[in-house]
């Protein structure tokens, strides 16, 4: 089951109730035991990975296309060492320093296409729910659409129209981002819109209506508080989804030109001959980045669902019930 089919199951949203006190803390205190660790590993992972993007200038000895230092070319293929501790590329590149400002390279990625897609997806979702007729039936034919295509090829063939030969950092940040995009966004749209067909017709909407309000007014002001509490976890979710996305961009060379920014798939993809002959430590590093960020997020996405989808709030809290009823 999918992201959005995982979360349009559960009941419709009620309304949201404003309470006091720092989010993030009172969240924390919603869980306990194994989900309270999971939750508390997966932020870490996650903002160590932000650190790291953030200060990589510091962090990174080299440049991540620097192939030599003092006027000393780097030796290709150089395994783990002082000078280089993660050793060396067959391009001469310090590997270290390669994945550090990969992590800048995913980070921005990674954020311009949530942010895109957050603001694609959600109002549309919103309008097609509450507005229905046939801008509705439009709009759900051609999301699903999307959504039946194949993620891949998809974001291959949006970054090749996108790119259209540019081989600037920022060119290629942006053509990723907006190959991520396209595939986000029917998630979102399907989820908000489950949720305005759900929760348009309740009281506090009608009353709304009633005192006169614009349509505008009441879906952004009354529905979209109360249709948007599932998208937390999916944006921790598709995180990762972006991670892997931009990777296999990378790995196929649809991604980011080399020279222009260091890109995890690519490394990989140029590790290949090199780990053949023993060469590992080219693989090894850019690969673990990609896994221990996708973990960080997964692990803290599951852990948001089980604390936000009421179904599964409902079913963990009647489990010690019943055991405590099968003792009496």
């Amino acid at each position: 089951m999918t992201v959005p089919e995982m979360l349009t199951d559960a009941a419709p949203p009620a309304p949201v109730v404003r309470g006091r006190g720092i989010p993030g803390l009172r969240l924390m205190s919603m869980t306990s035991g194994l989900q309270r660790a999971t939750l508390i590993f997966g932020l870490a992972l996650i903002a160590v990975f932000a650190l790291v993007a953030i200060f990589a200038p510091l962090i990174a000895p080299y440049g991540f296309a620097q192939e030599s230092a003092d006027g000393v070319a780097f030796i290709p293929d150089q395994g783990p060492s002082a000078q280089h501790w993660f050793g060396t590329s067959v391009r001469q590149e310090d590997v270290f320093s390669r994945v550090v400002f990969g992590a800048r390279t995913a980070l921005l990625v990674i954020a311009l296409s949530l942010v895109l897609s957050l603001f694609v997806g959600v109002p549309l979702g919103l309008v097609s729910g509450y507005v229905g007729r046939w801008l509705d039936r439009v709009l759900v034919v051609f999301m699903d659409a999307m959504y039946a295509f194949p993620t891949l090829l998809l974001a291959i063939v949006v970054s090749i129209v996108v790119a259209g030969g540019a081989s600037s950092a920022f060119g290629g940040v942006l053509s990723a981002a907006v190959a991520i995009t396209v595939i986000f966004v029917p998630q979102y749209f399907r989820v908000v819109r489950n949720a305005t067909v759900a929760v348009k017709n309740e009281p506090y909407v009608d009353a709304a209506r009633v005192t006169g309000a614009s349509t505008t007014r009441i879906m952004f002001r009354h529905v979209l508080a109360n249709v948007t509490q599932s998208l937390p976890v999916i944006v921790t979710l598709n995180g990762a989804e972006a991670i892997l996305t931009l990777a296999g961009l990378g790995f196929l060379g649809f991604g980011i030109e080399p020279t222009q920014a260091a890109e995890w798939g690519y490394d990989l993809n140029k590790a290949i001959g090199p780990v053949s002959n023993g060469y590992w430590w080219e693989a090894v590093f850019p690969g673990a980045a990609i896994v221990l960020v996708v973990l960080g997020m997964t692990l803290v996405g599951e852990s948001l669902n089980e604390v936000l989808n009421p179904l599964l709030r409902t079913r963990r809290a009647a489990a010690p019930n019943a055991g405590e009823a099968e003792d009496e």
